[in-house]
């Protein structure tokens, strides 16, 4: 694909998923991707952190064996 073709691919999948995430506030509790992604989300960066203090460790490690 070309870089066009991605990029309005990319903005339609972004504009969809914030569309069905309001939509779906109002869906009732059985369809709130929202609160769902609201939680992963928190969950990912707590991983994130994680794995950049990992990284950062790694790479003390190895400073000092150099």
């Amino acid at each position: 694909m070309n870089k066009w073709t991605e990029l309005l691919l990319g903005l339609i999948l972004v504009v969809g998923v914030i569309i069905l995430s309001f939509y779906s506030q109002s869906w009732g509790t059985k369809w709130n991707f929202l609160s769902a992604a609201w939680t992963v989300l928190k969950g990912g960066v707590i991983w994130f952190i994680f794995a950049i203090g990992i990284l950062f460790i790694i790479l003390g490690i190895s400073d000092l064996k150099g």
